[in-house]
């Protein structure tokens, strides 16, 4: 049944194994959904998706155990039903926990994470941190990213990749690492930025 007004209403989704809910990173899975587009579209978008290549046989497992849960009526409903609420909430403390570790460090600022997986804070650099990441032919994230990948094993993504607004510093990481390891890893972010800053002032 189609809500109100949406009649008409295009709609292409996405969903995969591994960025939802159950977050199987590495398993490559997931399915395209198509709502009142026209057919002729559909045609040439199922030709141009059949020509590539598809997920092997686990994702494909996996696509069909995402999208056909456990009955209530099944013997492992209830089993599932707490393993999923327990990702869940686990999911929105390390979040949580990341977000605030974040903005915890002088120079960071982090907005809270809602629908993706991934915190994106922005960074302040000293001056000489932008001079040696130009004197390299870097930006000033790739410099800021490489010396935390060194420094403490902590593998992120350059914000500067995203295409993000002039002048801002930054880098993508995500908070699916368990969360004893994340608390970690929050305690080597700022480790590393009072490093870097220092060395860079």
């Amino acid at each position: 049944m189609e809500t109100p007004g949406c009649e008409n209403l295009q709609l292409v989704s996405f969903h995969s194994t591994s960025k939802g809910l159950i977050g199987e990173c590495g398993r490559r899975g997931g399915y395209m959904e198509l709502h009142n587009i026209d057919p002729y579209v559909q045609t040439q978008l199922y030709k141009l998706a059949s020509s590539g290549l598809c997920s092997g046989v686990a994702g494909q497992v996996m696509t069909s155990l995402m999208v056909t849960p456990p009955a209530p009526t099944d013997e492992s409903y209830d089993l599932f039903q707490k393993e999923e609420s327990d990702i869940f909430e686990s999911l929105k403390r390390r979040a949580n926990s990341l977000v605030k570790g974040l903005n915890d460090i002088d120079g960071m600022t982090c907005t809270p994470a809602e629908g993706a997986m991934y915190a994106f804070p922005k960074v302040e650099l000293p001056a000489k941190a932008f001079d040696e990441a130009s004197a390299h032919d870097q930006t000033p994230d790739t410099l800021y990213a490489l010396t935390l990948l060194e420094e403490t094993g902590i593998c992120v993504v350059p914000a500067s990749g995203f295409g993000q607004k002039e002048g801002r510093v930054g880098f993508r990481t995500t908070f699916l690492p368990p969360e004893d390891e994340l608390n970690s890893a929050i305690v080597e972010f700022k480790r590393h930025h009072e490093m870097f800053c220092e060395k860079y002032a």
